[in-house]
Order: structure tokens, then C-alpha cells, then sequence
């Protein structure tokens, strides 16, 4: 069965993106190769900060759909930056 992901990446410049995949590895690399979003492309290098796996692709796109409705602060809370970490 094929696994489904949801990732958030940071970019160089700071921000988040966040997408599907069925490989994470691939997607990432392709990120930082400037292959990725368009949204990421200029600002490489990005970096894994989150994923989360699922069984469907119905599943991960509603995962990915609620994490991008997220607020900044939510996003980083996600990911481990909240001011409640570390």
C-alpha cells in the first residue's frame, strides 16, 4: 500500500510551505533543487521541519488543506518552534 504524506518545509527566507507527496525524499530534493513549487523556487535551500504519514490520499489532502488554513504561530507550533518547545 502506497503511504501518503503531508510535509511542511521552511524556506531560506524563513517561511513555510506545505505539500503532499508519496515520497518525501524525492519532494524535498526536488524543493531544493528549485524543481519543486513555484512558491519555493528562489527561496532554496529549504528544510524538513514536519511530516505526517496517512493510508489515503483523501486523508493527506485534507490534512495538507487544514495545515495551510494554520496562522504563523499555529505553523510554528506544528513544527516545533512554539514558545512553549524548548
Amino acid at each position: 500500500m502506497t503511504e501518503h504524506h503531508v510535509y511542511v518545509i521552511e524556506c531560506a527566507d524563513g517561511t513555510f510551505y506545505t505539500g503532499y507527496t508519496t515520497d518525501v525524499d524525492r519532494r524535498v530534493a526536488e524543493h531544493d533543487a528549485g524543481e519543486g513549487a513555484k512558491y519555493t523556487r528562489g527561496r532554496t535551500p529549504v528544510t524538513l521541519r514536519h511530516v505526517e504519514s496517512f493510508d489515503s490520499r483523501s486523508a493527506a489532502m485534507s490534512r495538507e488543506h487544514a495545515i495551510k488554513s494554520l496562522s504563523r504561530a499555529e505553523k510554528e507550533e506544528l513544527v516545533g518552534e512554539g514558545s512553549g518547545e524548548g
